[in-house]
């Protein structure tokens, strides 16, 4: 670069470096959007939808809710982080931000560059499920059955890479068990075949798996959370039951593209934690199968580098690619 433009690029640094309390103080003065990177009716849209009512009071303007589906949630992401760091684009993110990377080839984002993290939602536990039929009535003889039948017993997904069929897989490395993958194009179609004894267990999203488990259809052994969960509080986590050390919770958050002004980002934290401590907010999400999970904005981007750490071994080990 030539004096003149490094003289011109301070300018606008500095210009830039000032601005930034000006722009939080009358941040915002037009409508948020919020991407859920999901197509509309599934469980990251109706927590958008929730959290973006009760920030929009809070923060004294609108957010607008906008569905960009496809490709396992990664062009919406993408689109984002490479959206004008400005606190209007922000994004529903869940543990697939840093899972997809090692999915999907050439994802076009880093999950840990791309972003500035503005807080933790909440996260979701699934269940294992199993048809009752099967002669397993715990995790401990669910383990000691793949022992006996290793690579006969069939476990049903949401689909390759998603968080349901990783779950699952993480459970086989740990256990030290081989079953077999049978992917479905989303819950209802896995969830009927489970029923239907088409195939032995499955490890489901709360919301779905809770009128079948109360009706006998299928039966529950454990949560994959690090606690119990409060829609089905009298079965032990997969930890409790034998598995030491086992945790699959599915995570969500909001993220804003890197850049974002910090008091941008914390204002938009603290109107987060705001909603987050309100009771109907919390009680929905329960019904959800959800629990309040809030942090700071350098907690949660600790909880995407863990998570990438972690699934991105499992990945590697399964050989799982996203679809």
């Amino acid at each position: 670069m030539t004096p003149v433009q490094i003289l011109r690029a301070a300018i606008l640094l500095f210009a830039a470096m000032l601005s930034h309390p000006a722009a939080a103080q009358s941040y915002p003065d037009r409508p948020i959007t919020l991407v859920v990177p999901y197509p509309a009716g599934g469980g990251n849209d109706v927590l958008a939808r929730l959290v973006a009512e009760k920030m929009a009071a809070s923060l004294g303007g609108s957010i607008v809710v906008e569905n960009r589906g496809g490709a396992g949630g990664t062009i919406a992401t993408r689109q984002v982080a490479k959206s004008a760091p400005e606190g209007y684009t922000l994004l529903i993110a869940t543990s697939s931000l840093a899972i997809n990377p090692s999915l999907y080839p050439n994802v076009g984002y880093d999950p840990r560059q791309d972003f500035a993290p503005i807080g933790l939602i909440a996260s979701s536990s699934n269940v294992v499920l199993v048809h009752p039929s099967l002669p397993a009535r715990s995790i401990a003889e669910l383990i000691a059955l793949g022992r006996e039948r290793p690579g006969k017993l069939d476990f049903a997904s949401t689909g390759n890479g998603s968080s349901v069929h990783l779950a699952a897989e993480l459970f086989a490395s740990m256990a030290g068990v081989k079953l077999n993958h049978v992917p479905y194009r989303g819950s209802a179609p896995a969830l009927t075949d489970l029923i239907g004894g088409h195939v032995s267990i499955m490890f489901a999203t709360l919301p779905p798996a809770i009128g079948l488990v109360r009706d006998g259809k299928v039966r529950a052994l454990a949560v994959t959370g690090p606690t119990r969960s409060i829609v089905f509080p009298d079965l032990p986590t997969v930890a409790e039951a034998g598995l030491h050390g086992y945790e699959a919770v599915l995570h969500y958050g909001l993220v804003a593209a890197a850049g974002t002004p910090r008091p941008i980002v914390d204002r938009l934290n603290a109107a987060l934690h705001k909603a987050l401590n309100d009771a109907g907010l919390r009680a929905r999400l329960a019904t959800e199968g959800a629990e309040p999970l809030a942090s700071t904005p350098e907690e949660y981007a600790a909880d995407i580098d863990r998570e990438e750490i972690k699934w991105s071994k499992i990945v590697r080990e399964s050989g799982a690619k996203g679809e």
